[in-house]
Parts: structure tokens; C-alpha cells; sequence
């Protein structure tokens, strides 16, 4: 996902911590929208009421803080909540997000390197370099491997990215006209200077494991799981590349029609699955306080309007990117055209990736997906979010769900097994 969500979240602080139940859903009171007849301050003002349908367990929100590995964090958060659902409950599990983003980088730069350079090199990845790497490498507890190997205590990757990216830049000019045999070392010298070796060999709760052993006894089969988008240039029911620049592993998707992408995020919530889920959130109506929305675009002309009453209860300003609702609003109809639109014409694009894991609906009956966000705890609902269906409709890049997670007939157009 895009390196500019490095900045919203360094804004936002947070603690990690183990595994723990799922966060109550709370209720905020703030002021709705008023009509052009009822002054503000004769108006009964009642906010966002969000009423909990269906959530399934995650581990504790945790903070990617200044790195670009949203995909990281939202895909090892899926796998948790799948080893969760696998074994009805594994006390603390955390796993550790910066080994997979260790053996991820080292895997990019071999690539990196056969391709003479041609090939995005970032700190952005996919939900599919989680399975990949993880199958390659397996995996450790967070405390084996924390990442912090460089005087801080929370993420700061902008020097190590800046790092690597020169070394291998050297090094695919090729010198020496013939390869050495010492540059991967180098290159992995960089890696162990900020995040730390990672471990061959480690000990947890009084045993021995290889990272591969430690995967093995989560009880997770990563061949089950599928990746999911929906776009009308690709044929249905059919396998092709996630079409994003980081998507450095080239990464297949089934593409679904879109009402069937949907259906398969709600047969998974309601059946005790969770959604990891990529996404644009650099749209107006995704708030950095919790609440997303797809304002209907004659609302979004009316509330720019410098000054209007509308604009203030709307929280939007006249010239500015910012939309902070403060209670339910109009949305979009989203159809597969103006869905395909935003993808063409570059309106939609691939910026975070995250966790959704339940439904609510708001006090107008209108559906809200909960999402686990990697920006920390301080926000309005302590890092989860409210998406309304119409903004997953219309900013959904790709997900990555269990194969039995999908309705029979959806899987059965797609020859799954």
C-alpha cells in the first residue's frame, strides 16, 4: 500500500499488547447534520449510534507507526484471528510482523536484482507476501523478534528504506560485471543493523522451534485462503494479477462481480470469518477518527460552500479534502461503472491495508463494517473504524478470505474445492 499513509500514521500513537478479547463497540454522541429551517441550537442533536450485528475475535489493535507495512500488520492480524477460529483459543497469540517484512525485503531484492532493477522497491507489499513469506520462512512470536534494533521504540522505517533502496540500486549497475557473491550479505547486513537476525533457532513457553516448527504447530493451512477483487475490465470467476505497483510477488485475485465480492465479506462475518482487506483511504469521507463514509457527491458541492451551515455540520470546508461527518449522511449508489471509474481514472487507489472482522448498522438501519486499523488505540473507537458498505463497495482494492468463507455457489463459479 502506498508510502503516504506513512504520514496519518505517524500522527497516532499507541501501545502494543498481547491478544485480547475484542474491544466493546462504544457509541458516540455528536451533533447531526440540521435542516435549513431549524436553528442549531433549537435542533435535538443525538451523533452516530452504532448497534453491534455480528463480530468475530481479533488480537489487540496494534501501531505500525512511521513504516509503510499496513500490509503487514493487517495480514499477520487476519492470520491471528484465523489461528484464533482454528483452535478455539491460543493465549497471547502475537506474531511478529517485522520477521515477515525482514524475509519480505530479502526476497524483493533477489527479485529486484534479476530484473535488472525493474521493480517497485518500498516498503509497500500485499496480503499475499504475508502467505508467501510465511510459507518460505514460517514465522516467530513478537517477542522473538520485535524490529526495534535501531534506538527507538516504535517503527521508523524511513531510514532503513532509504538504506536499502541505494545498496541495491548499487548493486544492479552490476560493477563488477559478474555478480559477487558477497552482495546479499551486504544487503542483509542492513536488515540485521535496524530490525535484528532473524532467528533460525529460538525457545518459547520452555521449547525449541525453527521458526517453519513454530508455524506448524498454529495449525494453519495457507493454501485455504484466497484473494478477491472486482473490476469489469477482467473476466469473471478467473484468476489475475492484482494490478497495483506493490504487488512486487505478482499476486493473483479471483475477480467477482461486485455484489458478489460483498457477498462473500458478509458470508464470512456472519459464518465466524474475518476479511484482511486493502483499500483507498485517502477519500474525504475516511475520517481519521473511526467513522467512513461515501457522501453522495451533491453533498460533498453543497458542504464546500464556504461559510454554509452545511458545511460546518458536515465538517467539510470550502477548497479542502476534509469531510468529517458528525452523524449519518446521504451515500453514494455505488454501481460496478462508477466503481471501475475511480479504478480507471486513478480516483481510487491503493493506499492501506486492514482487518475487518464484523457489522453494524447505525441508528438509520444503514450497514457499517468494524475494521481493526494499524494507526494505534488514540481515536474515537480506540483503532477501530466504521465503513459503511457503500464506501467497501466503491474503495475496495482486493481481500483475502478463507476458501470456506465463500457461499457455495460463488465458489462453485470459481471451481474451487
Amino acid at each position: 500500500m502506498k508510502k503516504t499513509l506513512l504520514f496519518a500514521a505517524a500522527l497516532i500513537a499507541s501501545v502494543s499488547a498481547f491478544a485480547q478479547p475484542v474491544q466493546p463497540v462504544q457509541t458516540i454522541v455528536a451533533p447531526t447534520a440540521v435542516s435549513a429551517d431549524k436553528p442549531a441550537e433549537k435542533t435535538a442533536l443525538e451523533g452516530f449510534k452504532f448497534e453491534t450485528v455480528k463480530e468475530n475475535p481479533i488480537t489487540s489493535v496494534k501501531d505500525q507507526a512511521s513504516s509503510g507495512t499496513c500490509w503487514c500488520y493487517s495480514g499477520i492480524s487476519f492470520l491471528e484471528s484465523e489461528i484464533l477460529r482454528l483452535n478455539n483459543k491460543i493465549d497471547d497469540i502475537d506474531l511478529a510482523e517485522m520477521f515477515v517484512v525482514y524475509n519480505s525485503y530479502a526476497d524483493r531484492a533477489v527479485k529486484y536484482i534479476r530484473l535488472d532493477g525493474h521493480l517497485t522497491f518500498g516498503q509497500g507489499s500485499s496480503f499475499g507476501d504475508v502467505l508467501y513469506t510465511i510459507k518460505d520462512h514460517g514465522i516467530v512470536p513478537q517477542d522473538v523478534m520485535t524490529g526495534l534494533n535501531y534506538g527507538t521504540e516504535r517503527n521508523q522505517h524511513a531510514e532503513l528504506s532509504a538504506g536499502l533502496k541505494g545498496y541495491i540500486d548499487a548493486i544492479s549497475k552490476n560493477p563488477n560485471k559478474t555478480l559477487s557473491t558477497a552482495w546479499l550479505n551486504g544487503y542483509k547486513g542492513i536488515l540485521n543493523a535496524y530490525l535484528g537476525e532473524a532467528p533460525e533457532q529460538f525457545t518459547w513457553n520452555g521449547k525449541t522451534y525453527t521458526p517453519q516448527e513454530y508455524f506448524k504447530s498454529l495449525k494453519i493451512d495457507l493454501n485455504d485462503y484466497v484473494d478477491i477483487t472486482s473490476w469489469t475490465h477482467l473476466s469473471y470467476y478467473e484468476e489475475h494479477p492484482v494490478e497495483v505497483c506493490d504487488n512486487w510477488r505478482w499476486e493473483q485475485a479471483y475477480n467477482l462481480p461486485l455484489d458478489e465480492m460483498i457477498a462473500v465479506i458478509d458470508n464470512a462475518i456472519e459464518n465466524g470469518y474475518t476479511v484482511a482487506w486493502a483499500a483507498d483511504v485517502s477519500e474525504m469521507g475516511f475520517t481519521r477518527n473511526g467513522i467512513a463514509v461515501n457522501p453522495d457527491p451533491e453533498l460533498i458541492d453543497k458542504a464546500k460552500k464556504a461559510g454554509s451551515d452545511e458545511a460546518k455540520w458536515l465538517g467539510a470546508t470550502a477548497g479542502a479534502r476534509k469531510f468529517d461527518p458528525k452523524a449519518p449522511v446521504k451515500e453514494m449508489e455505488v454501481t460496478p461503472e462508477i466503481r471501475q471509474k475511480g479504478y480507471d481514472d486513478k480516483s481510487t487507489t491503493d493506499d492501506h491495508g486492514m482487518h475487518l472482522y464484523g457489522i453494524a448498522k447505525d441508528q438509520n438501519g444503514t450497514k457499517y463494517y468494524l475494521v481493526k486499523n494499524s494507526w494505534g488505540t488514540n481515536s474515537k473507537y480506540s483503532g477501530i473504524w466504521y465503513v459503511s458498505e457503500s464506501y467497501v463497495r466503491y474503495k475496495t482494492m482486493d481481500i483475502l478470505v478463507h476458501k470456506d468463507a465463500i457461499p457455495k455457489d460463488i465458489k462453485k463459479k470459481m471451481n474451487l474445492k
